[in-house]
C-alpha cells in the first residue's frame, strides 16, 4: 500500500509531525528509480537504527556533506512517537519500562510470555528482543529510542579508562583533541549546570567538598587529577566545579533570541536534518539528501565477497549500491545480533558478541534532616522545592593490581512541601526519571538524596557474551541470548569499594547525624542500566577486534558500527558522550571536510559547490497561480541545480560585477531539449517594479543562450552560445556536448563587445549599440550576472568564477 501523500488523521490527532519528518520505504525506493527520473540517485549511506546513535551520525553526515554528493537513508524498526525528551514535555507517563514486571518477576521474554505480553509494546514503545537470565528494560522502539528517556549524566572517560593496550591510539588522540569537546557541546554538557542551583545545591556541594578534603571519603580520584570540562559556576571554586553534575541539559543560551533545547535527545538532530533535507530540495523526494523510514525492521545483511549488497527488511529488500556504505547503529545487543546473523564465515566471526560489558550499579537512597546541612543559608527561597545534582569520581586498585573506575551520581531534593506543582517541577529537574518516586518523599523538614554508583566491569570476561538463540523472532530470524556476569572477583572488589564510597558520602552529607535509608534492594541487576557496551569492539588488530579504528568491520569492506558496541572497555561513564563523539568521528571519516576549490590566477570563485549564500532567486508577485513560481536552485553533488517553476526565473549573484570581466562556468543539461541561459550586465532585479523580476535581466541585460533546439524556430540566434535574439552578432556555432555531459562557457564582456566560447571554441561575438541595455557596472548603477530557470527544463552549473578586466 503506497504511503499517503498527506498527513493522516486518527481518532484524536492529525499526524503532522510523522508525515513531515518521515517517508515510507516505497517513497524512498521510488526516489532512486532512474526509469522514473534520469537524475535519480541511490542512497549511498544507509543507517540501520533511528534510536540514539543512528540519528546522531545521520545528522553529522548530512551537515558534513556541503557539496551535496551523498544521499542518506535511516531505517528505524519503530514508529515516530514524540519529538523530544520526555522530561522536556508535560508529565505524560511515558517513562522508562523497568527490568521487573508488576508481579515482581524479572522482565525476560519467558516471563513476559507467561502473562501474554511478549509481543505487546509496554508503555507504548518498550519491547524486549533477546533471551537472558537477567532482567532487562529492553529497547524503546521509536525514533529517538532510549535517548528520549536517558538521565543526561555525561562524564568523560579518563585517560586511564581508555588503556593503550585495548583502545586504538588514533581513536584516543582524536577523542581528546577534538571529539569529546564537540560531543559535549552538541549534547549540552559543556555548559555549567544553570538549572541546578540554589541554597540546597550550594550547601551540599560545600559539605561534600569538606568531606573529601578531610579524607572522609574512600577511593576518591583526587580532584586535582580531574579535567575541568565546563565553566566554573558563579560563586564556586574550581574544586567545587569538578563536583558539578555533568548533565546534558541546556536551560539557558548566550545568544539573544535563541531557545535552549533543555535535555538532549537524538530525535531533535534527526528532525532538524530531515526538515532541512526537505526544504533545500523544494520538497522533491528525488533531491532529498536524507530520508527517514520508520517501522522498517532490518532482518539481515546479505554479502558477497566481504561486501554488503542487500538489506533484508520486513518491507522487502533494499539494494546497496556498489559504492554504498551501511552503518549498524542499533542498540548494542541488537547490533551484535545483526552482525551474527549477517557475517557468518568471516575470519574473526568468533569475536562477534564477545567482550560484552555493562555497568555495576548501586542505589543508596537516604533522607536526612535539613539541620544536617552545615552550610545551608536560610532565606525565603527555601520555602520552594529545590534540587541538587553532584558528581564524584572514584577508583579502586583491585587485588591483581589493576585499577577500576566508578563514579557516584548524587541527586537531592527537598526544602519544600511536595505538592502537585512541585512534582511537575521535580519531574523536569531530576536527572533520572526512574528515581522520581524516591524524591516524592521530600518535605519541608527533610532532604532526600540518591547516591547512584556506576562502576566499570572488567573487559574480556568469557562468560559475558551475546550469541544466537535457537528461537526465531516474528521475522524468522534467530533471537539473541545474552549473558552478562559479574562473578569475576575483580568486579566484586570494585562493587564493594563503590558501595563503601557511597556510604562515606552519605555520612558526609548527613553531617555525622543519623539518617534514614529509603527503599530496599541496593544493587541493581546487570541488565538494568541501558549501558550495554562492547561485542563489536574496535582495535588495531583484526585477530583481537571486530572492527578497525574507524568502526568498520575488518572483513566487511562497507559495513560500519556506530554506538557503544565499539567500546573495547566501558569505563564508568554513561556511553552517551563517548558514543556521540565516535559518531562524529565516523561521519568525518566517511564524509571529510571538502577541499577548497582552486581557480586560475586572477579569478574569483563565486560558486564553489558548497554555498550559494550570495545568490538569490528572482521574485514573482501579482500574477495568477499558474505563473506564480519562478523556480528554485539547490546545491546537489557540488553543483548548482536549477529547479524550474511555472514561469521564468533568475538565480542571480548579489555582488556587483566589475565594469569589464571574463565569466567562466560549467553547465550540464539533463535532456537534449533542456533550456536555460546565462545573463550578464543587468541592473538590480528589484529596481524596475516588475511583477516578475526575472524579466529585468531579459529587457536590460543580455542572455548567452543554452538551447540546442533553438526554440521556437531553430535559428542560430536562439541556439546555444548565441546572444539571445540579437541579429547583428557573428555566429560560428558548434554543438554542445550531449545531455549528461559538462560544457564550458567563457563569456568575455569588454566595453560593448560580448564574446562567447563554448568548450574552448569561439561561437559568437556581438557589439551592443542599444544605450539602454548591457550598461557597464558603476558604483552608482551596479550590474549583475544570473542563471535562468526555464519552465520544464532542468540545468546544473558549477565552478562559476570571474576575472575583472
Amino acid at each position: 500500500m503506497p504511503t499517503p501523500a498527506n498527513s493522516e488523521v486518527t481518532t484524536f490527532t492529525r499526524d503532522v509531525l510523522g508525515r513531515y519528518i518521515c517517508n515510507g520505504l516505497d517513497e524512498a525506493l521510488k526516489s532512486t528509480d532512474k526509469s522514473i527520473r534520469s537524475d535519480a540517485r541511490d542512497f549511498d549511506i544507509i543507517i540501520i537504527g533511528g534510536g540514539t546513535f543512528g540519528p546522531a551520525v545521520a545528522q553529522q553526515l548530512f551537515a558534513n556533506d556541503l557539496t551535496h554528493n551523498h544521499r542518506i537513508l535511516v531505517l528505524e524498526g519503530g514508529p515516530f512517537v514524540i519529538p523530544e525528551h520526555v522530561q522536556n514535555m508535560p508529565q505524560l507517563g511515558l517513562n522508562n519500562d523497568g527490568a521487573k514486571l508488576e508481579n515482581g518477576q524479572l522482565k525476560t521474554i519467558s516471563n513476559l510470555r507467561a502473562i501474554n505480553q511478549d509481543t505487546v509494546a509496554r508503555k507504548e514503545v518498550w519491547g524486549l528482543a533477546w533471551h537472558s537470565q537477567l532482567g532487562f528494560p529492553g529497547l524503546a522502539y521509536c525514533l529517538g529510542g532510549r535517548s528520549l528517556y536517558w538521565g543526561g549524566w555525561s562524564p568523560r572517560l579518563l585517560d586511564a579508562e581508555m588503556p593503550a593496550s585495548q583502545w586504538p591510539a588514533a581513536v584516543v588522540n582524536d577523542l581528546k583533541a577534538q571529539y569529546f569537546d564537540e560531543a559535549s557541546e552538541q549534547i549540552g554538557v559543556d555548559a555549567t549546570n544553570d538549572f541546578i542551583h540554589g541554597n540546597l545545591h550550594q550547601a551540599l556541594r560545600k559539605q561534600l567538598l569538606d568531606g573529601i578534603n578531610g579524607h572522609q571519603v574512600a577511593h576518591i580520584v583526587p580532584l586535582a587529577e580531574l579535567p575541568l570540562t565546563s565553566k566554573i559556576p558563579e560563586g564556586a571554586t574550581e574544586a567545587e566545579a569538578k563536583l558539578e553534575a555533568p548533565l546534558a541539559v541546556q536551560s539557558q543560551v548566550d545568544r539573544a533570541g535563541f531557545f535552549p533545547f533543555n535535555k538532549f535527545s537524538a530525535i531533535q538532530l534527526l528532525i532538524k536534518a530531515a526538515r532541512a533535507a526537505a526544504q533545500e530540495s523544494n520538497f522533491d523526494d528525488f533531491k532529498k539528501r536524507l530520508m527517514v523510514v520508520p517501522n522498517c525492521h532490518v532482518i539481515r545483511l546479505d554479502t558477497q565477497a566481504g561486501h554488503v549488497t542487500q538489506i533484508q527488511t520486513n518491507q522487502g529488500p533494499i539494494t546497496v549500491p556498489a559504492d554504498g556504505k551501511v552503518i549498524i547503529a542499533l542498540g548494542t545487543i541488537e547490533s551484535i545480533r545483526l552482525a551474527l546473523l549477517s557475517f557468518q564465515g568471516i575470519p574473526n566471526y568468533n569475536l562477534i558478541g564477545q567482550n560484552v560489558m555493562a555497568h555495576l550499579r548501586s542505589n543508596f537512597d537516604i533522607r536526612i534532616p535539613r539541620e544536617a546541612l552545615q552550610h545551608l543559608v536560610e532565606d525565603e527561597a527555601d520555602e520552594e522545592l529545590q534540587a541538587s545534582a553532584l558528581f564524584v569520581k572514584g577508583r579502586f586498585t583491585r587485588s591483581d593490581g589493576s585499577v577500576g573506575h566508578f563514579h557516584q551520581q548524587i541527586t537531592a531534593s527537598g526544602l519544600g512541601f511536595m505538592d502537585a506543582n512541585s512534582e511537575a517541577e521535580l519531574f523536569r529537574k531530576v536527572p533520572d526519571i526512574d528515581d522520581f518516586e524516591v524524591f516524592r518523599n521530600a518535605d519541608d523538614g527533610a532532604v532526600v538524596i540518591t547516591i547512584r554508583g556506576i562502576g566499570e566491569m572488567v573487559p574480556t570476561n568469557p562468560l559475558s557474551s551475546v550469541n544466537l538463540h535457537g528461537e526465531l523472532d516474528e521475522y524468522g530470524a534467530q533471537r539473541a541470548v545474552v549473558s552478562i556476569t559479574a562473578d569475576d572477583p575483580r568486579d566484586s572488589d570494585l562493587w564493594d569499594a563503590m558501595d563503601q564510597n557511597a556510604l562515606d558520602i552519605a555520612n558526609v552529607l548527613a553531617g555525622g547525624q543519623p539518617f534514614e535509608i529509603v527503599g530496599g534492594q541496593r544493587r541493581d541487576g546487570l541488565g538494568t542500566t541501558h549501558h550495554e557496551s562492547g561485542g563489536l569492539q574496535m582495535g588495531d588488530n583484526a585477530a583481537t577486534s571486530v572492527t578497525n579504528p574507524n568502526g568498520r568491520f575488518w572483513h566487511v569492506d562497507n559495513a560500519y558500527v556506530a554506538g557503544p558496541a565499539l567500546f573495547p572497555t566501558i569505563g564508568s561513564p554513561n556511553p552517551m558522550l563517548t558514543g556521540i563523539a565516535l559518531t562524529r568521528r565516523l561521519a568525518d571519516h566517511l564524509i571529510p571536510k571538502p577541499v577548497t576549490t582552486t581557480v586560475e590566477p586572477g579569478f574569483e570563485l563565486i560558486f564553489d559547490g558548497l554555498s550559494a549564500n550570495r545568490w538569490r532567486m528572482s521574485k514573482i508577485q501579482n500574477q495568477p497561480p499558474h505563473i506564480s513560481n519562478p523556480g528554485n536552485a539547490t546545491i546537489f553533488g557540488g553543483t548548482l541545480e536549477m529547479i524550474p517553476g511555472n514561469d521564468l526565473g533568475l538565480f542571480w549573484y548579489t555582488e556587483p560585477m566589475p565594469a569589464d570581466f571574463i565569466l567562466k562556468l560549467e553547465w550540464l543539461r539533463f535532456r537534449h531539449e533542456d533550456n536555460s541561459g546565462v545573463f550578464v550586465r543587468f541592473p538590480h532585479p528589484d529596481s524596475k517594479g516588475y511583477n516578475n523580476t526575472a524579466w529585468v535581466a531579459v529587457h536590460f541585460g543580455f542572455e548567452v543562450q543554452i538551447d540546442e533546439l533553438g526554440a521556437p524556430d531553430g535559428l542560430g540566434i536562439h541556439r546555444t552560445g548565441a546572444i539571445y535574439n540579437e541579429s547583428s552578432q557573428t555566429l560560428t556555432l558548434q554543438p554542445a556536448n550531449p545531455a549528461g555531459q559538462w560544457n564550458d562557457f567563457e563569456i568575455r564582456v569588454q566595453g560593448q563587445t560580448y564574446t562567447v566560447f563554448l568548450n574552448g571554441v569561439q561561437v559568437t561575438t556581438f557589439t551592443n549599440t542599444d544605450p539602454n541595455r548591457g550598461l557597464p557596472s558603476t558604483p552608482a548603477a551596479p550590474s549583475y550576472i544570473g542563471l535562468q530557470t526555464y519552465p520544464g527544463s532542468r540545468m546544473a552549473f558549477r565552478n562559476i568564477r570571474y576575472q575583472a578586466l
